[in-house]
Order: C-alpha cells, then structure tokens, then sequence
C-alpha cells in the first residue's frame, strides 16, 4: 500500500518541473521461468490501478535487454509478443526471448521503471519425476480439501488465456498419484470427472491426493497455443468434529522428579486439528512467556513437528531448564497450544528428589560384599569340614534304609605293603575310631567256600566299596580284579554300592586295567599322602568320611568306642607310625 501511495504521489504532482525516471528495486526477485513453445506473461510490478491506464497522462512501456547486451531496447509488439493491460504476453516463447525486461510507467513530469529477468527452458531441462508428466516451469499451485468434501479445480491462468483467444479454451486433464502413475482419462471415474474446462471431485479421498496437470490450448490468429499448470492437492482432516486443541503428554505427569544444579528437561505433546491458520505452542514461567522472563539465558524451549495426519499435527515442546535452583521448584510451568478454536494449558509440578544415602549404602554394599567374599572363603577353605556338619545334623542313617551287613568292603592287591595299609591303618580307624563295619575277605570268609560266590555275596552285602590302588593292583585272575567287576556291576545296575578309589601309593594311568580307565569319570578318588595323612585331622580322612555313609553313633556306641580308643590309643599311635611309609604319591 505504501508502495502504491508513492507511486500516486509521483505520478500526480505537479510540482515536477523536470522528467526523471527512478528505478523500484526488485532485489531478491527470482526469474521468471516459461517453457520453449508455451504462453508465458510477464506482469508489471508497480501494480498501478486500473484508471491509470486509461488515462492519456500517464503510459505503461516495456523495454528489453538481451541475454549479453549492454543497452535496452524498445519492445515491438508482434503476432508472437502481445500486451494485455499490465502484463507482456509472449505467445510462443522461444529460446531467444531470454533476457532482462523492464517496464516504465509515467508521465512529462515523472516516471517510475521496474526490471525483471525472463529464464526459456527447453522441455528436456525441466525437471520430471517420471517421463510421463509434462513440462511445467512455473511454480506448482496448492490446492487443500477436506476429507468428503466436494471440490471443483481450475486451472491457473486459464481467465488470461480467455481474452487472448476469441474463442473458448480447452483443457486437458492429467492426474499423477504418489507412486508416480500418471492417468489421463479422468472423466470417467465416480468420484471424479471433468465437467468442461475444470475438475470436480466429488469426495475428497486421500486416494486423490497427488498432482494434477491441466494443459490450455486455444487458437489465436491461425495458430494453436497452449500453456501447461500443475496443481498440488492435499487431503486434510473433515471440517467436522472437535477442532479444540488438546494437551495429549506432560512430561511425568503430575510430578516431575528434579535435582538441583542440574540440566532438566519438561517434554509438552500437544494436538492441533487442522484449521485454516494454524495454531501456536508455548511454554510460561510464572505466567510470563520465555522471551519476556528476566531468566531468559536459563529457560529455553524448541518446538518440533512429531505428527501431520492430514493436517492433524501432533507437535512436541521441551522445555530446558539450565543450572535448576531450589526456588524453581515453587514456579509455575505451564504449556500452553492455542488455535482459532481455543486453548489449552497444564501446568508442570516440580518436585526435589532426594538423594539416596550414598554412605551408608556403599557401607552396606560394601559389608554384604565382604561377607560374600568371606563366605567364598570358608567354604572353599573349609568345604570338607561344612559337607561333614551337614552330613551329622541333616544326613539320613544309610543303615536303617537297606540290607546290608557291611558299610565298607576294602578291595586291595594281596601283597605285603597293601595288605598292611589295610589290616593296621584303614581297617584300625574306620573300625575303631569311626565306628563303620568293615568287610575284608581274607579276614571274615569262611574255610572251604568258593571263593567267587563269596566275593560277589560279600560285595553285594556291603554299602561302599573301597578300592585301594596300589601297583600290581587289578591283574587278570586276581582276587582284586573280581572285586572290582562285581563293585562297578552293582554301582550301575542298581545303584545301591558306590566304588571309592583310594589311592596308596603312585600308580601311572598307563598301569590302570580296563574296567578302571571306563568308570574312573563317575569314581571318587581319594590319594594318601604319606605323613600328612596320618593325623586323623588330615584331609585323606575328612575326605573319605564325606563318600562314607552317614553313620550316627549311640550314646552307648559312643561310650564303648571312647573306652576302646583310650585304652588303644598308644597301640594305635604306634600302628600308624610304623605303617610301611612310601613316598607321596602325585597325580593320578
């Protein structure tokens, strides 16, 4: 308008002695583009009313300056470059019409000149989608319907072609939906058609969202021309329902947990309906807005677009507190979405959270650690000594669970070292100090029996089988050898016996016999270890009582068993100290 106003004001004061010419500035003014062999109009920008026109004071002219010229040039108007009022008409542009134009508007006493820039593309420079859409320089046209809505669609342009042609245009339609399928025949389609020169829908469906190209063709002196326009249509929401904005997510609502000294951020998910203008988002400080609050450096807040569902956008508001201080707390956070329909605003509480107590937590986690590792420790270190408590308070008494005669059945190779590690240390402590009844062959087999039938009876009415390990032990035909099948037969048949290994002195695996290597994976084996393992403190002796059975003595037991073992007690210090002392063994 103030443009207008000083365009008036030159034209008609009389006060100008002098013509003189001033040049609008049209800075920042893109070209304008037209197609090789379409209509193309170049429109004054000095937009001066109708009446001057037609006033003989005042005259519109148009001047040019070719594409690497130095000087305008008057127009001459021809068949191909008409003028309609204001604007200059190029009815079939070409290549050369490229180039600066300018249009002068004035009288004797003053004038005021405008200059554009008009860009000619050849159809294969325009850029397309697909090969199927015609060329269109100009800018696209945006067109929005609601959804079940009717609408008529005409094409841009299509009044100036009318006064140029003496006769009715015509337009063809092109439709080219998102997934870049063009389709020409529109008119037969139910909830579209053309009704002469213009396209009517007649319910919007997000099917017809997409472009559409409507190319103008008319005659004018013998000549056909024509011009292409596209149109962009968007589906949006229906005009009916709730148009109210709405406040759909507040950030841990009602309270939202804070420390002081640090970075908080409140998240705000607001819906604004699709309307013709659109609606604002916003963040109050103690109902002061951002840009108005005195602590504008530490409140900040940035709005983004989450959601447009047919112009239905769901937008999303943080807002950042920096360096958070104790009085924060008692402000008012609001957020607030309005719209031409109404508004909506929720306040964001703040509430300090406390501080866990990190001393007495860590002392905490730090003694429950201990204990743990402490507790690692006595059972790696005392594991023996934890599976013998446990045996004595929870053990069940294998004794009044089965028929057996024996707890222990000791298998050993016949020869004299064996034979007295058995007799005068193993047999002496499980028998006298442990109160277990041993079974030894050669001891309680009675004279002229068969000495396989013996074997399998006794190992069969016996609860663990002991196996002392020695070289020599296990020979084919040897007595240890049938001892040993009938052990392994029993422990997997019925699993009523288990084989102990005991290992006396140092036997390389190579010396094992067969049945040895195979069940030595489900075996115990438990090594002697020379003087350390005389003590009955040792770990040979601890070990041995976790494989024996649980075995619970009387009172009365208990009382005969102390009595014998005081008055055995130097006999049995002896027996265990001249015991035949072999070196320790290793590894089996």
């Amino acid at each position: 308008m103030a443009a207008l106003i000083s365009v008036l004001v030159l034209l008609l004061d009389p006060t100008q002695s002098e013509p003189t010419c001033r040049v609008q500035s049209q800075s920042g003014a893109e070209p304008v583009p037209v197609v090789s062999g379409e209509v193309g109009w170049l429109s004054c920008p000095l937009f001066p009313p109708p009446s001057i026109f037609n006033d003989s004071s005042h005259s519109l002219s148009w001047s040019r300056l070719p594409e690497g010229g130095l000087q305008e040039q008057p127009i001459t108007f021809s068949r191909s470059l008409v003028r309609d009022q204001q604007r200059l008409v190029l009815l079939e542009a070409s290549l050369a019409d490229a180039g600066g134009y300018s249009c002068r508007l004035g009288n004797r006493s003053v004038c005021i000149k405008a200059t554009m820039q008009l860009t000619v593309l050849r159809p294969d420079q325009v850029v397309r989608s697909t090969d199927c859409e015609p060329a269109v320089a100009t800018a696209t046209r945006h067109v929005v319907i609601p959804l079940q809505d009717e609408r008529v669609l005409e094409c841009p342009d299509l009044q100036e072609a009318s006064r140029l042609a003496p006769e009715e245009p015509s337009v063809t339609w092109m439709f080219v939906k998102p997934g870049k399928r063009c389709e020409k025949d529109l008119f037969w389609k139910d909830s579209w058609q053309q009704r002469g020169n213009n396209m009517q829908i007649h319910i919007m469906n997000p099917l017809y969202q997409g472009l559409y190209y409507c190319t103008v063709r008319f005659q004018r002196g013998g000549r056909t021309l024509r011009f292409t326009r596209r149109l962009n249509v968007t589906a949006v929401s229906q005009r009916f329902g709730p148009k109210e904005p709405s406040i759909l997510r507040l950030s841990h609502d009602p309270a939202f947990p804070v420390r002081t000294n640090s970075e908080v951020r409140l998240v705000c998910r607001a819906l604004l309906p699709y309307l013709n203008s659109s609606g604002s988002m916003w963040w109050t400080v103690d109902g002061t807005r951002l840009e108005n609050h005195p602590d504008l450096y530490r409140f900040t807040s940035t709005n983004r677009l989450v959601l447009d569902c047919f112009g239905d956008r769901t937008e999303e508001s943080v807002l950042v507190i920096q360096n958070l201080r104790s009085e924060d707390v008692q402000r008012e956070f609001n957020c607030s979405v309005e719209n031409l329909r109404g508004w909506r605003t929720r306040r964001a509480e703040l509430h300090l959270e406390v501080s866990p107590p990190l001393v007495p937590l860590g002392c905490g986690l730090g003694v429950t650690l201990l204990l743990l590792i402490l507790l690692f420790v006595i059972y790696h270190v005392f594991w023996l000594e934890l599976r013998l408590i446990y045996r004595s308070w929870f053990g069940t008494e294998e004794r009044d669970s089965g028929r057996k005669d024996f707890d222990v059945y000791i298998s050993y190779a016949r020869n004299s070292e064996d034979e007295s590690f058995v007799l005068s240390t193993l047999r002496c402590v499980l028998e006298n100090h442990f109160g277990y009844s041993v079974c030894i062959f050669d001891r309680d087999s009675l004279p002229g029996g068969t000495v396989n039938d013996d074997t399998l009876t006794f190992v069969a009415r016996s609860r663990r089988l002991l196996v002392v390990l020695g070289p020599g032990y296990g020979c084919r035909g040897s007595q240890a050898l049938l001892e040993l099948k009938a052990g392994i037969d029993n422990m997997a048949l019925g699993g009523h016996l288990r084989v102990i290994l005991v290992q006396y002195r140092c036997l390389q695996r190579q010396g094992w016999v067969k049945e040895l290597r195979r069940a030595r994976v489900a075996l115990t084996l438990v090594r002697w270890q020379g003087e350390k393992s005389k003590e009955l403190t040792s770990r040979f002796w601890k070990q041995l009582r976790v494989e024996l059975p649980v075995h619970t003595l009387s009172r009365r037991e208990a009382v005969l068993m102390r009595l014998h073992s005081e008055n055995s007690t130097s006999s049995q210090r002896g027996l265990l100290s001249n015991t035949v002392e072999l070196p320790e063994t290793g590894a089996a």
